[in-house]
């Protein structure tokens, strides 16, 4: 995770941002702290990236890259504006002691690529349309060594996978089916029959923007729908507060890079 310390709306590089909406980023510090408490209170350990300034958008950690077993794709940002933030990653994950791999194609992170361990020997979920390249999902099943399902995102709102589908244990998913193609959702179908599908509600709620370690699933507070039918489904729903990085186009997911040792 990175501090949104220096966190701003200064441009718009998807529907969500406005900059001239204002940010108080005293609490966007107070909601992320909390967001991270929660982790750790979960029992999870949090590695922390040192803000950058004139880094926006670091904060949105997810973005810089994506780690399989102890492997990990490196993230080449679609926008100049957030460009920096892939050394920055490339440098945590280093000195780490991580096998980092250098990608010639944009792709950003676990923005647009979701992993499910125990889904068919271990699939690689990857979304196109607006963010990652094609070509990156080819690039990274040879990074990675897992296979690869393009889904094509048509819909600008859900610009990245992350804000449209997440892994919610280590075999199964809950997406929105109307952030994708129509070849897309019979691949999804297909693939997970036992999804837990969301609404349009949910998915505007930033709710798909989630978190899960397989029983606890930390997710974005307003998206009380969404928490009900995770509690149905056998889940425990963890809600956190994060409205000011919403304006930014994030939430619970974005703030956090998943390390897959």
């Amino acid at each position: 995770m990175c501090s949104p310390e220096y966190f701003a709306v200064e441009y718009a590089i998807n529907p969500w941002m406005d900059v001239t909406t204002p940010v108080d980023r005293d609490l966007a510090v107070k909601q992320w702290d909390r967001l991270r408490e929660t982790l750790v209170g979960l029992g999870h350990e949090v590695h922390l990236l040192t803000p950058e300034q004139g880094l926006p958008d670091m904060v949105y950690a997810a973005n810089g890259g994506f780690v399989v077993d102890g492997s990990v794709y490196g993230a080449r940002f679609k926008h100049e504006q957030r460009a920096a933030e892939a050394a920055a990653h490339h440098a945590f994950y280093e000195a780490q002691g991580w096998r980092f791999i250098a990608p010639s194609e944009t792709n950003e992170g676990e923005g647009d690529f979701a992993y499910v361990p125990e889904a068919h020997g271990g699939l690689i979920l990857a979304g196109h349309g607006f963010r990652t390249e094609i070509p990156a999902h080819a690039e990274a099943q040879e990074a990675l060594g897992r296979p690869v399902v393009s889904l094509r995102l048509i819909d600008p709102r859900f610009y990245h996978l992350d804000v449209a589908l997440a892994a919610i244990d280590d075999a199964n998913i809950v997406y929105f089916p109307g952030a994708f193609s129509a070849a897309s959702q019979r691949v999804l179908t297909q693939l997970f029959p036992d999804a837990v599908i969301a609404d349009d509600e949910d998915a505007m709620a930033f709710g798909l923007n989630l978190v899960s370690d397989g029983a606890n699933v930390v997710l974005n507070s307003e998206a009380t729908r969404l928490a009900g039918k995770l509690k149905a489904a056998g889940y425990t729903p963890v809600p956190v507060e994060l409205a000011e990085l919403k304006k930014g186009g994030g939430s619970v997911k974005c703030c956090i890079a998943e390390l897959r040792h």
